[in-house]
């Protein structure tokens, strides 16, 4: 499904598309089943995905006319803190906190602010995404881009912290904050020494980019071997250029293949919260998420975007993800490395 045809199905029909790969047996979680949505509700939503999150509000919006959908918009970390601040200082403004970062939701859970989520609600997504105070929505998975025409992926190690000696030219962007979260996860399971001695292993020689995106295609024109990158920018540039000379490597069981989500938390208890959040799950939009945005549903039985492995057949580590919200300790290391 393209962006054009599920926008344009909205205009005509005045609600989301039903995919006509689903036969409606399929659809338990189609917005057809769904309560229509009335009243107001404030979203703070962090910034991502190229606009398409925008989409996916501008649809909701469409098929339910009396909701009045007020949006603040920002990076991720920025609204979170302004939702502590605000809670600080006995304001609430936000009823839910749509995040790019399941990192800025456990600020939320640390701070006590995230409302419990309905058992029935929990029970649609796979086992290892159900959380008590907040619903993940989409996965991505950290992964090694490699060039296709300077190695295989047997080249590479499949253990992260022995990456910097493999002899491989690395690109990274550590300003970037996926990279901030995974260097996170590698210090609560590797611990600090083991992480900051990893950074600086990597500094000696690696090539710095502003962004992921931008590390994916410096290995795809030959600048490097292989980088650090959310799985979605390689997929997402082999969509438009198919002969692209990149490909997917993953680690196992540690950092490099963290699978990290998007997520929303209730901020009020009102059930136009809870109603709105069932949105975000109905196969319409998780399918769009994984044919636009290339992210990973977490619904059961909706199928994941092309050129990434089942998630049962990779290794990430078991870590709770709400523990990446631990970030100045990160930054912290990262200065005194001197990667930032």
């Amino acid at each position: 499904m393209h962006r054009r045809q599920f926008l344009c199905s909205i205009s005509a029909a005045g609600a989301l598309i039903t995919l006509p790969s689903f036969s409606s047996s399929d659809q338990k979680n189609s917005v057809e089943d769904l309560p229509a949505l009335e009243g107001k509700l404030t979203l703070y939503l962090g910034r991502g995905e190229g606009g398409l999150y925008e989409n996916v509000l501008t649809a909701i919006e469409s098929r339910n006319r009396n909701l009045e959908l007020n949006i603040r918009r920002g990076p991720t970390a920025a609204l979170a803190n302004a939702i502590v601040a605000e809670s600080k200082a006995g304001v609430q403004r936000a009823d839910l906190f749509w995040a790019v970062d399941s990192g800025a939701i456990g600020l939320m859970n640390a701070e006590g602010l995230s409302q419990p989520i309905p058992q029935d609600l929990l029970s649609q997504l796979k086992p290892k995404f159900r959380y008590t105070n907040w619903a993940p929505i989409t996965g991505r998975i950290r992964t090694i881009p490699f060039n296709t025409t300077r190695i295989k992926s047997t080249d590479i190690p499949n253990d992260i912290m022995s990456l910097p000696e493999s002899g491989l030219s690395i690109g990274w962007a550590p300003a970037y904050a996926s990279f901030q979260s995974f260097v996170t996860a590698m210090r609560i399971i590797e611990g600090e020494d083991a992480t900051s001695d990893w950074l600086r292993r990597v500094k000696k020689t690696a090539k710095s980019y502003a962004g992921e995106l931008s590390v994916v295609m410096g290995v795809e024109r030959g600048e490097i071997d292989i980088g650090f990158a959310n799985h979605y920018y390689c997929l997402r540039l082999k969509a438009g250029k198919p002969e692209a000379t990149v490909d997917l490597a993953f680690t196992k069981n540690d950092a490099g293949c963290l699978v990290n989500v998007s997520g929303v938390v209730a901020l009020s208890d009102k059930d136009l919260s809870t109603n709105f959040i069932r949105y975000l799950h109905t196969l319409e939009v998780q399918s769009y998420l994984a044919h636009e945005a290339y992210e990973i549903p977490l619904i059961e039985g909706i199928a994941q975007p092309h050129g990434i492995p089942p998630l049962d057949s990779i290794s990430p580590p078991q870590i709770d993800l709400t523990r990446l919200s631990d970030l100045n300790p990160t930054l912290e290391l990262m200065r005194k490395t001197g990667v930032l």
